[in-house]
């Protein structure tokens, strides 16, 4: 499982010209599910994202977590994170979970995350979409389960 994690003033997920999701200030989750990925994985890694200290106090440090600011998540799917660049120019994706199994963890990331008390959103699985954002930072960080 991996993530890519990005703080944000806001962002939005469009699907055919029309916007589906948008959140103002907090996180923008794009989320990858490998092949074998639990659901256990997946309750520590939503645990870990939302409570990351990277929002700044009043001193200006990082130190306050998504939790902390009450901020909004926005978890995007997005298999592409498991392409495989090793061989060649065209990545290859079996390292990713089938698309049934990759949705139903997608869609249990985003009750875990609702759980946590947190403004959650997210995308349209598996559609073409069209994901905007104004990184705040930039601070974007990249975790694996």
């Amino acid at each position: 499982m991996k993530a890519v994690v990005q703080r944000v003033l806001r962002a939005s997920v469009t699907v055919d010209g029309e916007q589906i999701s948008s959140i103002d200030k907090g996180l923008l989750t794009l989320l990858g599910v490998a092949k074998g990925d639990t659901e256990e994985q997946l309750q520590k890694l939503i645990q870990k994202i939302t409570s990351l200290r990277i929002f700044p106090d009043e001193s200006g440090k990082m130190n306050l977590s998504l939790k902390d600011i009450g901020g909004a998540h926005l978890i995007v799917s997005q298999f592409t994170l498991l392409g495989d660049t090793a061989k060649g120019n065209r990545p290859s994706f079996i390292g990713a979970e089938t698309p049934d199994l990759a949705e139903s963890l997608y869609n249990k990331s985003l009750e875990i995350s609702r759980a946590q008390g947190i403004e959650t959103k997210g995308g349209a699985f598996g559609a073409d979409m069209k994901v905007e954002l104004l990184n705040d930072g930039p601070v974007t960080l990249i975790i694996e389960a």
